[in-house]
């Protein structure tokens, strides 16, 4: 790979809905300042928003880091546990195993994986009980 443009790491804290939304925002407004596509930073936002969020819900916490090559946008989203027990029924749009609580906070809706996944050009999820790693790629 080549020369990395931007790259930055940030913690994603479990049931901070306060903070919701915050690190994909700080990855879309770096991306606006590169003059990035819009199209492309669309894209990034709504699946770095996914991610972020089912990190804050599911996860016990853990990090989000940002790489921009001038051909590639990577994102690696890694935390601490509990794991997707059964990764191709979490791909299933609408499943969920988020509590009542959360859905009426408006969130789990089953949409997190399924949108990660339209939106990246390559996603790949790596899970056991100790933890998770999701990798979006988006092609520049």
């Amino acid at each position: 790979m080549s020369t990395v443009l931007y790259s930055q790491s940030f913690d994603v804290r479990q049931n901070d809905f306060v903070a919701a939304g915050e690190v994909s925002a700080q990855i879309k407004q770096r991306l606006k300042k590169m003059g990035m596509e819009p199209v492309l930073i669309r894209k990034i936002a709504i699946a770095s928003y996914e991610a972020e969020i089912n990190m804050i819900i599911h996860s016990y916490g853990g990090t989000m880091s940002v790489e921009v090559f001038p051909e590639l946008i990577v994102i690696v989203c890694a935390d601490t546990g509990p794991g997707i027990p059964d990764i191709s029924l979490a791909m299933q749009e609408g499943y969920s195993t988020a509590s009542e609580d959360v859905r009426n906070m408006g969130f789990g809706a089953g949409m997190g994986l399924p949108n990660i996944s339209k939106n990246s050009s390559e996603m790949d999820v790596q899970s056991s009980p100790s933890g998770t790693t999701i990798t979006m790629k988006f092609s520049i």
